[in-house]
């Protein structure tokens, strides 16, 4: 993992965009072990690799995992969103884990829903001062 303030060039474009997700399991059931967290690790990085995105943060607790992601402008954290848990799903039931395989039914392992909040760099605040502060042109 490189430093999550590391600028990256793309093509036409310099960026540092990151995103914090939450996904929660499907009736907020505490189905996730250390063992489930760790290969959930491993999926999560491969996908966002197949993304040119990077996976910087992960960890989570019985019903839920935080993810933080740095991502190049072409992708978007919907599809990203929608790639990360239709993958991780299918794999993780795959495995037949039991902690899962007991307290879930049906096939889905995620609660349709998610959260994604941006993240880094200065405060919007600051922000919006620098912008405030630009010279126009008379």
């Amino acid at each position: 993992m490189t430093d999550a303030n590391e600028i990256r060039l793309g093509r036409y474009c310099v960026f540092n965009l990151h995103v914090h997700l939450v996904f929660v399991t499907k009736y907020r059931r505490g189905v996730f072990t250390g063992e489930v967290l760790t290969d959930l690790r491993q999926i999560f990085a491969a996908v966002c690799q197949d993304f040119s995105a990077e996976l910087v943060e992960f960890d989570g607790e019985d019903d839920h995992v935080h993810l933080l992601v740095n991502y190049p402008p072409k992708v978007s954290v919907s599809a990203l969103v929608n790639s990360l848990k239709g993958v991780s799903s299918r794999m993780i039931r795959k495995k037949n884990y039991p902690s899962v395989r007991e307290k879930l039914w049906g096939g889905a392992l995620w609660s349709p829903s998610y959260f994604a909040g941006s993240c880094g760099g200065a405060p919007i605040s600051i922000v919006r001062q620098y912008i405030e502060q630009q010279r126009t042109p008379d």
